[in-house]
């Protein structure tokens, strides 16, 4: 049974990595899909691949730019007249480096790209799944949103604010019927991790000698994130919304572990534990 039969998805980033992956497995599920992406040979090239998998077709979008962002929405209107679910799979994860090191013009691009593209694309949706009462939201998360990521603090920093903003949403829109939630795919090989590899020491050791293992051996494989995304933009996630999951480390297929994120409202966000919010542990 297709999960997504007809619906109709965005998916920026779409046209490479963990966005295409994603693609690929939308199209077997029966959604129609719009991907997204700064390049219209790589897009081209997705399409070519993927086409005899289901209707896809493509927009060159840049999602920092707010009239793309509206331009691709018009164009999914347009082409499709409704819009079921939006991915924000694009992103970058330059500049690498300390911050006394790093341009900053680099470190602003990425915030831009990151979570300004991510909140454009939301904001400009919005309306239409408001109008209907009814959509799907994924926003993606990536390493540094619940840990310190040293040498990578705009990546960091880009996807502390995605989460974020995804659990503010997901209240602002809850009532609705609107799910909105994040996830942290794990360390897939694509061109983010050859990047890590480039960079050397300026990732710092521990980052390059994870990123040779994985590239060797131990990447995540990037059907593993689309499961959870496939489950997150299906019927069997209604109700489920302002979490951050993690395809490689949440048992998100077990009953226990869905019952205790759709009922314990703190469960899977960045808030804190401490005495303030939670009292003193010991009465």
């Amino acid at each position: 049974m297709e999960k997504l039969k007809k619906k109709v998805a965005i998916i920026t980033g779409g046209s490479r990595g963990i966005g295409k992956a994603i693609t690929k497995v939308f199209l077997l599920e029966g959604a129609r899909v719009i991907i997204a992406a700064r390049s219209k040979s790589k897009i081209k090239e997705t399409i070519e691949n993927l086409r005899h998998k289901g209707e896809i077709i493509g927009i060159v979008t840049d999602v920092s730019d707010e009239n793309q962002v509206k331009r691709l929405i018009n164009k999914t209107m347009e082409s499709f007249g409704n819009i079921d679910i939006l991915i924000n799979a694009a992103g970058v994860q330059a500049p690498i480096g300390s911050l006394v090191d790093i341009n900053i013009q680099e470190w602003i691009e990425n915030i831009r790209i990151n979570l300004i593209g991510t909140m454009l694309c939301c904001k400009t949706v919005l309306p239409i799944m408001i109008k209907k009462r009814k959509g799907k939201i994924i926003n993606f998360s990536g390493g540094g949103a619940t840990s310190p990521r040293p040498f990578f603090s705009a990546y960091a920093v880009s996807k502390v604010g995605v989460v974020k903003l995804t659990e503010i949403l997901a209240q602002e829109v809850k009532e609705y019927g609107i799910d909105v939630n994040a996830i942290a795919p794990g360390a897939v090989d694509t061109r983010m991790l050859d990047e890590i590899i480039q960079a050397k020491e300026k990732a710092g050791s521990k980052e390059e000698r994870e990123a040779i293992m994985r590239k060797q051996k131990e990447a995540t494989p990037p059907e593993v994130a689309g499961e959870l995304v496939v489950f997150l933009a299906s019927e069997e996630s209604n109700g489920l919304t302002g979490k951050l999951i993690s395809a490689v480390w949440d048992d998100w297929k077990d009953d226990n572990f869905r019952n205790m994120m759709m009922t314990n409202y703190d469960w899977g966000t960045l808030k804190r534990i401490d005495e303030k919010n939670f009292g003193r542990l010991n009465g």
